[in-house]
C-alpha cells in the first residue's frame, strides 16, 4: 500500500506544463545533502514544487517545515492507526471528515468536516486534527498535484463547551502548520452555519492567522452565501446537495483510512526529522511555538 498511495512523476509532468524534471533531480540533490530529512519520492517532491509554483527556494523551506512540524508535534502525528487506536475510532463517532467527489466551478478540491455528535464532552480538540490530518494527507497524496484547495466545516452544533475544549497553543500549531507546513495551494477557509460560539473561536485563531489565511476566511450564518464559493449540490445530502447521505460518505471515508492502515503506520515512523544530523543546533518544539505555559488561560463563565 505505501508503494501504490502517490501519484506517479509521470502523471504529474503530464499534468503540470510548468513543473520540469530537472527541478525534481535538483531538489533531490539538494535532500541528499540535507542528512536530517527522510527520504522523499520524487511525486512528494513535485506536490511541494507546485504548492509553491514551482520557486524552488520557498519549496526547500516548506519540505524542512513539514517534516519539523511532523516531528515535533507527536499530539497530531502519532497514534495514527485508524484500526487499532481508540482515539481515533471515538473520533470517527464524533466528527466526520471526507474529500467531496466533486469540485468547485473553479476545479478546486474541497474537504469537508461536521460534527455527529454534538455532546462537547465527546469532542477532543487533538484527536479531531489527528483525523483531519489523516484525510488530509490522503487527499493530497493520492490526487496529487491540484490547482487549489478549500477546508470547509459546517459548525452546526458547535457550542461554548466547544469552545472551552480548545486552547490556543493547539491553535496555534494547527494554523502554523496549515500556512507553513501543508504543501497545497489553499483557496478558501469556510465555516457553514455559524454561531456566536464560532465567533469565540474565530477570536482565538485570529493571533494565528496571516493576512493571506484571514483573506480567504469565509463565516457563513445561512446557506444562501455559500454557493458563491462552493456549489450546494456538491454538498451532502443534508446541506442541500446531492453528494449523498452524510453518513454514507463519512463510511466510506473510514473505510479508506483503515485500507491505508499500513501506509499510515509506516509514515508515522518515516516522515521525521532526525534533529541530531541538523547542521548547526537541531530545533526544538519550544523554537517553533514558543513555551506551552505562555498563554493566559481561557475563562468561559
Amino acid at each position: 500500500m505505501a508503494n501504490t498511495i502517490f501519484v506517479p512523476l509521470e502523471e504529474e509532468l503530464k499534468k503540470n506544463p510548468e513543473l520540469k524534471k530537472s527541478d525534481i533531480e535538483s531538489l533531490q540533490n539538494w535532500c541528499a545533502k540535507q542528512p536530517f530529512l527522510p527520504k522523499i519520492s520524487d511525486s512528494e517532491l513535485a506536490i511541494f514544487l507546485h504548492s509553491n509554483y514551482y520557486l524552488m527556494e520557498p519549496t526547500k523551506t516548506t519540505i524542512d517545515t513539514f517534516y519539523t512540524i511532523r516531528t515535533h508535534v507527536p499530539e497530531f502525528f502519532t497514534n495514527r492507526d485508524p484500526v487499532g487506536s481508540k482515539e481515533l475510532r471515538k473520533m470517527f463517532n464524533t466528527v466526520c471528515i471526507m474529500p467531496l467527489e466533486k469540485r468547485t466551478r473553479e476545479g478546486y478540491a474541497v474537504i469537508m468536516g461536521q460534527l455527529l455528535d454534538r455532546d462537547p464532552a465527546n469532542y477532543t480538540y487533538n484527536d479531531h486534527i489527528r483525523d483531519l490530518c489523516m484525510c488530509m494527507d490522503l487527499w493530497m497524496y493520492q490526487e496529487g498535484t491540484t490547482n487549489g484547495h478549500v477546508i470547509c466545516f459546517d459548525t452546526a452544533g458547535v457550542t461554548v463547551g466547544h469552545a472551552a475544549r480548545l486552547n490556543p497553543m493547539g491553535l496555534k500549531k494547527f494554523l502554523f502548520y496549515l500556512q507553513e507546513g501543508l504543501p497545497v495551494r489553499l483557496k478558501g477557509l469556510h465555516f457553514l452555519n455559524t454561531s456566536p460560539a464560532m465567533d469565540l473561536i474565530l477570536s482565538m485563531m485570529k493571533p494565528f492567522m496571516k493576512k493571506e489565511l484571514l483573506d480567504m476566511l469565509h463565516m457563513h450564518s445561512s446557506m444562501d452565501s455559500v454557493d458563491k464559493f462552493i456549489p450546494i449540490e456538491i454538498l451532502p445530502n443534508e446541506l442541500g446537495g446531492k453528494a449523498g447521505p452524510l453518513m454514507e460518505l463519512h463510511n466510506v471515508q473510514i473505510k479508506k483510512l483503515e485500507s491505508f492502515r499500513d501506509w499510515f503506520l509506516d509514515e508515522e515512523t518515516r516522515a521525521k526529522i532526525d534533529e541530531s544530523k541538523r547542521p548547526g543546533k537541531g530545533k526544538t518544539a519550544t523554537d517553533l511555538f514558543g513555551v506551552e505555559g505562555s498563554f493566559k488561560k481561557l475563562d468561559i463563565d
